[in-house]
């Protein structure tokens, strides 16, 4: 079973960067696809990145495209979310989120960007 754990958030101030982590307590992502998610209050849970499990081909909503990019640590078997030119709209709780059978969940970390 797998335990995600996401490290990183924290309080960023517009057009700052941010660096999140997402690793699997007692295990490795290198070889799991990986998405990033984040929930905003009052609305739904969003999928912002993913990285494939083989070719590590990566995807972005439309709303990150060109400001976070989403890439593996080998050595650490952890996923990162290198969040740049950040934005208010960007604060939310950031969730990674793997299938192995079932859906696997962090508890998430939270993203605040404020002046």
């Amino acid at each position: 079973q797998l335990q995600l754990v996401e490290s990183g958030g924290g309080l960023v101030q517009p057009g700052g960067s941010l660096r999140l982590s997402c690793a699997a307590s007692g295990s490795s992502l290198e070889y799991h696809a990986i998405g990033w998610f984040r929930q905003a209050p009052g609305k739904e849970r969003e999928r912002v990145a993913c990285i494939a499990s083989s070719s590590d081909t990566t995807g972005y909503a439309d709303s990150v495209a060109g400001r976070f990019t989403i890439s593996r640590d080998k050595d650490k078997g952890t996923v990162s979310l290198q969040m740049n030119s950040v934005k208010p709209a960007d604060t939310a709780v950031y969730y990674c989120n793997t299938y192995y059978g079932i859906d696997y969940w962090g508890k998430g970390t939270l993203v605040t960007v404020s002046s």
